[in-house]
């Protein structure tokens, strides 16, 4: 669609309701422009809103009149970021929320009761497989887990009371993918929604609405924001999913996302195109070099022909995105060798910064995971991830060349 400048006027006072391309909504989508006329989004740190009389307000509370109420479920702040990431996942509604993890907790508590059961793939982040075997396991919700990348697989353990598909893809941290088309036909064939968390490719690579997901979960804490800020999530879907069921238990539960946390993600999205081409390009860059070093048994990074998922690149996937992991010989002792020989990554479990990080993933993201279920997830003690940032990738090669050198 084809943006006019009228649409763009800054008499309208909406910069622009979701219209351009990728890029231009990126920057522009969300923002209702003030009677003060400012350029950059307002922060809106208000707990509650003020209303014209009695009638207002109780018309408000009903749901009879749009407008703000209480800033743990309406602030124009967050409603900007919501509108915006949902335009950029082709989205009706978002859902922002405090947290990643908060985001998948909302989603189960909004669309799952007692006796429903979830069907996962086995390859996910330790937190998220603690919140379904642990505490949703408490409240009569069970879940049951497969091969990622299976799709016969996911089919045949389907069963009578399953409501939800969960799967990240690529996966953390080993990459895995799955054909989210196939994987959603599945689905909706059985009368199940597909949940898919985007963290590690966000729309910018790969948008799981336009090939049959219902639901985007997003940690805005990664790549969304981009510097490693704040902590913040979301949930992507339709009104009647996104906007009744999950936005009911944000409302009433509050897991809610901070005006300002909202307003930093603004800002990471503005240049999200640009960044998640920049990560895609460095750690293609690391994975090709990472193949030719002797102390690294194995390298997983889907923009590698060799990896089993790589034919989705370019139909599902726009390109290998900005995460590489890799067996080095020798377990754990070898793993923490090269990650504390680092003098330029940040030893740090977070990822989708400018900065390139490094972690060992057996010890944290699933060190709170039984050795059984990690190895069950492939998560080796051998096993090394990098969230490969903006730096120079010649300088993220010496960095990690110094503890290779001594395996």
């Amino acid at each position: 669609m084809s943006t006019t400048a009228t649409e763009l006027s800054p008499e309208s006072g909406e910069a622009t309701g979701g219209i351009g391309g990728f890029a231009t909504r990126a920057i522009r989508t969300g923002h209702q422009r003030t009677p003060e006329g400012e350029h950059g989004e307002p922060i809106f740190t208000t707990s509650s809103f003020v209303f014209a009389s009695a009638a207002e307000a109780a018309a408000r509370f009903a749901g009879e009149q749009s407008g703000n109420i209480y800033s743990r479920f309406t602030n124009p702040t967050v409603r900007a970021f919501e509108e915006r990431l949902a335009s950029l996942e082709s989205g009706e509604r978002c859902v922002a929320t405090a947290s990643g993890m908060a985001a998948i907790l909302a989603v189960c508590m909004g669309l799952l009761k007692t006796g429903d059961r979830i069907l996962s793939s086995r390859s996910l982040f330790g937190s998220t497989t603690l919140l379904f075997n642990k505490y949703l396991a408490r409240f009569g919700i069970e879940t049951d887990y497969v091969p990622l990348s299976d799709p016969g697989a996911w089919e045949a353990a389907i069963h009578p009371r399953t409501r939800l598909l969960f799967c990240e893809t690529p996966s953390n941290p080993l990459t895995e993918m799955v054909d989210l088309r196939r994987l959603a036909d599945i689905a909706h064939r059985h009368g199940c929604l597909l949940a898919v968390d985007n963290c590690f490719c966000t729309p910018a690579l790969q948008r799981p609405l336009e090939l049959g997901a219902d639901l985007v979960i997003h940690s805005a804490t990664k790549y969304l924001d981009g510097q490693g800020r704040c902590v913040g999530g979301a949930v992507v879907g339709d009104h009647k999913l996104v906007g009744e069921e999950v936005y009911g238990v944000l409302r009433t539960a509050g897991p809610t996302l901070s005006p300002f946390n909202a307003w930093v993600f603004l800002k990471g999205l503005e240049t999200l195109d640009l960044r998640m081409q920049a990560h895609a390009r460095g750690a293609a860059q690391l994975a090709d070099w990472l193949l030719a070093q002797p102390a690294v048994e194995r390298v997983y990074y889907p923009g590698l022909p060799e990896h089993p998922q790589h034919h989705l690149l370019g139909t599902q996937q726009r390109n290998g995105g900005g995460i590489v992991a890799f067996d080095v010989r020798g377990g754990r002792e070898a793993a923490w060798r090269v990650i504390d020989s680092t003098r330029l990554l940040s030893i740090t479990a977070n990822l989708g910064d400018v900065k390139t990080t490094i972690t060992h993933p057996a010890t944290t993201t699933h060190g709170r995971l039984s050795p059984e279920d990690r190895a069950t997830a492939g998560i080796g003690e051998g096993l090394i991830r990098v969230a490969v940032g903006l730096e120079e990738g010649a300088d993220i090669q010496t960095d990690l060349a110094r503890g290779l050198a001594g395996l």
